[in-house]
């Protein structure tokens, strides 16, 4: 979640102090820079004939077999472990094209690994085409950028901001005059191979993503497509790709630039130790032969999928133009749809959600739906466990509200119990917590919506005001009792043994947690979060 720093310091500085501070708001300044104009975008379009590429022909063997012709595959991808090797599998069976959109890649040694193998992809000939959103593209994360300087690879920025990137203070502050459009963020989530192929959900690409981090894990869950909705998935890359919006990093920064930056922690050529044993077998990809159609660990001739009626819905480019608000464009969001869908729930309404700010809108939404008997489970942040502190503030002022209305609110504990399955840790591992050791924190990350035990919503949307109003964003409906039960059956270990129970006693909030004693302010947080949340 994009928040913009505060300029005031907290108390007078000496002298020099503010001289420096002055100096630097000068220098940024002075050095804002416009967006360069007259930029050449040549437009390009995802493959027009998957069934001719090998993924594209198994899916149309997996479409037969399952006797269906109209309908999507898919399967959840319901672990680190899994989302990796799904992306991993796909680069690697991909003969023609890779199209990658997220709001996020970290410079990282798992991010290392996938690039080794678009690397591969390559040099066999694949096109690979990077939509990034630019926030996250300064210091260490600035060197993803250098891929846009390599044979048969196309990266482009979305809705950039200009100035240096060496640091992200410094290119807030240098656009300063035009916060309003750099507060708007792509925060799609889409990787497609060969357009038969796709992967969309919550996560971003990084070790935090995958279960690799050190400090913090994101709990996140994605789901595999193939079939109708990966076209629709292609159509929208497509539309941001060809965007206005949308730069070549060679408009923006030369390779000169970026190799004058602070190069990334010495590591050298990613190798199998960097991921968690067991995710991969192969040494580098260099070493891979002609693409398969699986790696080990993932098999997708094996990979059993669900067929289901499904359905894209997707935010256009325009949301994210400075003058969205006053274009009809702008009305028709992905927050929007997921809405009315939510009004026709009848018995049962279980979300997933980390920021979760739901407005006045999506309340007088919700006392509707209580009104009707429906009932309605909420599983977000617990301050301890949220990335984003000041997104936490949003939620809090709306809590009593909502278990006053009825709403049953669960928030994700920051220390998860090895083996209790749940979100992020189906197979077996901790939930979401880091694989890689003890001491990491887990965060949630998932973006899902059940209803009624029929219907499946998950993408990149938070229930919040930023994702209705500010951020463009993608998501899946899937309409399928059985996939609507496997993402029940994910989330409701996480409620009971992953997260606390959040309810009003005699007008005061008590957080409850089996074996523990129930507590009445946000547990595992520090006084300096309790004292930052009430300010």
């Amino acid at each position: 979640m994009l928040t913009t720093p505060s300029l005031a310091p907290p108390s007078p500085l000496p002298g020099r102090g503010r001289a420096w501070i002055a100096g630097l708001l000068l220098a940024a300044l002075a050095g804002c820079a416009n967006l360069p104009s007259n930029v050449v975008r040549p437009v390009s379009t995802a493959l027009a004939e998957p069934a001719q590429t090998p993924l594209g022909q198994l899916a149309q063997t997996k479409r037969s077999q399952a006797g269906t012709k109209n309908e999507s595959g898919f399967k959840l991808l319901d672990s680190a472990e899994m989302a990796l090797s799904a992306r991993l599998a796909l680069v690697d069976a991909a003969q023609k094209t890779l199209d990658i959109q997220y709001y996020a890649i970290h410079a990282d040694p798992t991010t290392d690994v996938l690039i080794e193998r678009l690397r591969a992809a390559t040099a066999r000939g694949v096109r690979v085409r990077i939509l990034l959103d630019d926030f996250n593209t300064s210091g260490r994360n600035a060197q993803i950028l250098h891929l846009a300087f390599e044979k048969n690879l196309q990266l482009r920025l979305f809705n950039p901001l200009p100035g240096s990137r060496g640091s992200l203070v410094l290119r807030i502050l240098g656009s300063l005059d035009d916060v309003g459009r750099i507060q708007r963020r792509m925060h799609n989530k889409i990787f497609v191979a060969d357009n038969a192929w796709g992967i969309t959900g919550g996560r971003n690409i990084g070790e935090t993503y995958f279960g690799q981090g050190k400090n913090t894990n994101f709990v996140d869950t994605d789901v595999l497509a193939v079939g109708p909705v990966v076209r629709t998935l292609s159509t929208s890359f497509d539309a941001y790709w060809n965007s206005e919006l949308a730069y070549p990093v060679q408009s923006l920064v030369s390779q000169k630039e970026l190799d004058a930056l602070k190069a990334p922690a010495a590591g050298g050529k990613p190798a199998e130790a960097t991921v968690k044993p067991g995710i991969l077998s192969t040494a580098n990809a260099g070493e891979l032969p002609a693409p398969p159609v699986s790696v080990p660990g993932f098999d997708l001739q094996q990979l059993p999928l669900t067929w289901a009626s499904a359905a894209v819905l997707v935010d256009k480019p325009s949301k994210i133009a400075a003058d969205a608000s006053d274009t009809e464009d702008a009305q028709d969001t992905v927050i929007d749809g997921l809405l009315q869908l939510i009004a026709l729930a009848k018995r049962d309404l279980l979300i997933v959600s980390p920021y979760f700010v739901p407005g006045q809108r999506m309340m007088d939404q919700f006392a509707g739906l209580r009104a009707r008997g429906v009932r309605v489970r909420v599983l977000t942040n617990s301050l301890a466990s949220n990335d984003a502190p000041l997104a936490h503030v949003g939620y809090a002022r709306y809590r009593k509200a909502l278990l006053e209305a009825g709403i049953e609110l669960f928030e994700m504990r920051s220390e998860q119990s090895a083996g209790v399955g749940g979100l992020g840790g189906s197979s077996g591992g901790s939930g979401g917590a880091s694989p890689s050791g003890a001491g990491s924190k887990a965060s949630l990350h998932s973006k899902m919506v059940v209803m009624d035990g029929r219907l499946l919503v998950i993408g990149s949307m938070n229930l919040d005001l930023r994702s209705q109003l500010q951020n463009s964003e993608v998501a899946l409906v899937v309409r399928n009792i059985p996939l609507a039960q496997a993402a029940t059956k994910l989330i409701e270990p996480t409620l009971q043994t992953g997260a606390y129970r959040v309810q009003l006693v005699n007008g005061q909030l008590v957080w409850s947690f089996p074996g523990q004693p129930d507590r009445t302010s946000e547990p595992d947080s520090s006084t300096g979060l309790k004292i930052l949340l009430q300010l």
